[in-house]
């Protein structure tokens, strides 16, 4: 396999997992370490990292892992430094953290909109703030947002707070990535759909089918075109493609990981 990212540095944030199996950000530091990466994985949990570097094998020489709280300021800028520290330079940042809520306006507390809005999409803006000026110095690097499906329509459940700051994301990428593509600077987003990822069995299945696993996964299956639900893997694709110098061309974008789901009018 080539080495896409050979002598680059990359910080991925929830780079950890709610359950055992590829999560996002999991399957992304794995794979950025397995085409040569040198990874600084991030999440709040240091449990969860820890099964991260056991899932990477003899790759979990190349993932450092960070723990730290990306919806504050001084944590993200902490985590940005300790990443100059450890490896001197930062290529490729992916904003990768996340989480859903229930409920639409009538339902949800304020409360529980203010951490939405904070989990998913003021951690973005913060990596953002805090990476940028390394890349700008050294005019160049790359950035990938993760955001959602949910960000683009209803995808079968109200969940407004995490519906408005996933698309959220997706225009502040493109207005960061505007900003600063003279300056050698990429910003992408990658969007996916409803994946088989642990967190569909942790959290989701009690969220929306009373804990019932299987009812949920076949409720979110039927929506598919493609027939079948990608995972964690699939998202890191799109990442590594959007991060790897073959995008070089390329910003200011999305590539939607949901097999056809939005492309459906029903």
């Amino acid at each position: 396999m080539t080495a896409r990212f050979e002598n680059k540095v990359a910080i991925v944030t929830g780079a950890g997992c709610v359950g055992a199996g590829w999560g996002n950000g999991r399957a992304v530091a794995v794979r950025l370490a397995e085409e040569g990466a040198r990874v600084l994985a991030v999440d709040r949990d240091p449990e969860r990292l820890e099964e991260t570097l056991a899932l990477a094998g003899p790759l979990r020489e190349r993932i450092r892992p960070w723990s730290g709280d990306v919806t504050q300021g001084d944590g993200v800028a902490a985590m940005a430094a300790a990443c100059l520290d450890a490896f001197g330079r930062i290529d490729v940042l992916v904003n990768n953290v996340g989480g859903s809520a229930a409920g639409g306006p009538v339902e949800m507390s304020e409360e529980v909109w203010q951490s939405q809005i904070d989990l998913n999409l003021k951690s973005v803006f913060l990596g953002c703030k805090h990476v940028l000026p390394t890349m700008l110095a050294q005019r160049s690097g790359a950035i990938v947002n993760v955001s959602s499906t949910s960000g683009l329509r209803w995808t079968g459940a109200a969940q407004v707070a995490y519906a408005a700051s996933k698309a959220g994301v997706i225009q502040l990428s493109r207005v960061v990535a505007v900003q600063h593509a003279a300056q050698g600077v990429r910003v992408n987003c990658v969007v996916p759909g409803q994946l088989h990822t642990p967190m569909v069995e942790v959290r989701l299945a009690k969220q929306r089918a009373g804990g019932d696993v299987e009812a949920l996964l076949a409720q979110r299956q039927k929506r598919i075109p493609a027939g079948f639900m990608g995972d964690g893997r699939d998202t890191a694709a799109a990442v590594l493609f959007l991060a790897s110098d073959e995008a070089r061309f390329i910003t200011g974008t999305e590539i939607v990981v949901d097999g056809g789901m939005t492309a459906r009018c029903d």
